[in-house]
């Protein structure tokens, strides 16, 4: 579903709207990283990535999604239903008994466009390469998008994967990493330094593109749209996206303390007071 810039703009902010009224309506889940990657959803879903519906499992001749960092599903969640993969008003049962909205994404409750139990860190971009490579299999064309934390880079299997990725010559994915400096804990320059980042996804043998501007709709598609065009090349593509945790809500931002807590009625409130839009269509 493609749609122009003032209309995404305008859907990324009922996205955000959505992500707090979740949290808020359970007091629970991780509203931080979620606010802080709409425009990288909002941009894959509605300008860039080539997918079909009703959504298939097969996902054949169609690009594919891959959540790593699964406890992001608020942003997840309202996307895939603002883009019609299921009701919005399902997203009321967020994080509720029997819903398929979990609190990190399932599959054995078949919700339309989750493709892989994640939220167990540092798996996702193994599951991406090997639907990568079975697209190679099949002579299937298209791209394999995966999204990954920053803190979740300090797992090992991130760089197992990264090693063989690039060993393999797995040039039809793009694995965005959405580098807001912050994790549970804190900075993550505190927690354990990722040091060079785009310099250590080099060595190991990436493609790498970065942007500074990651809450920058226009910015994310070009960036997005621009690593399409490296794939094909014999090198797996990497973006190092900047992004805000907390994004469009003030009190939010500058700090890891929102990766995973709700805010209460009045924090509600404000929230959506700065979230305004011409026309909302809250479930």
């Amino acid at each position: 579903m493609s749609k122009n810039i003032e209309e995404l703009k305008s859907l990324s902010t009922q996205i955000r709207r959505d992500i707090v009224r979740m949290v808020h309506a359970v007091n629970s889940g991780h509203p931080g990283g979620s606010l802080g990657c709409v425009e990288y959803f909002t941009a894959l879903y509605g300008k860039v990535m080539n997918y079909n519906l009703p959504f298939t499992m097969e996902g054949k001749n169609e690009d594919l999604f891959f959540l790593s960092n699964g406890h992001i599903s608020p942003v997840f969640y309202s996307t895939l239903a603002r883009f019609d993969f299921f009701p919005v008003a399902e997203l009321a049962t967020f994080r509720k008994l029997d819903s398929r909205l979990q609190g990190h994404p399932t599959t054995h409750e078949g919700l339309p466009g989750i493709r892989v139990a994640s939220g167990s860190l540092g798996q996702g971009l193994s599951v991406a390469l090997g639907a990568a490579q079975a697209k190679k299999l099949d002579g299937d064309k298209s791209i394999v998008y995966s999204l990954h934390g920053d803190g979740e880079l300090q797992e090992g299997q991130i760089w197992e994967a990264l090693m063989y990725g690039a060993a393999k010559k797995v040039d039809n994915i793009i694995a965005t990493i959405d580098y807001n400096g912050r994790q549970i804990d804190g900075d993550t320059d505190d927690v354990l330094s990722l040091g060079d980042l785009h310099a250590k996804l080099e060595a190991f043998g990436w493609l790498v593109l970065e942007e500074k501007n990651g809450n920058d709709l226009e910015a994310v598609i070009a960036i997005l749209e621009k690593a399409k065009s490296e794939t094909g090349n014999g090198k797996p593509v990497a973006i190092l996206l900047h992004t805000e945790m907390g994004q469009g809500i003030d009190y939010m931002m500058g700090s890891h303390a929102w990766h995973g807590k709700a805010p209460n009625d009045e924090q509600l409130a404000s929230a959506l007071q700065q979230l305004q839009l011409d026309e909302i269509t809250d479930y």
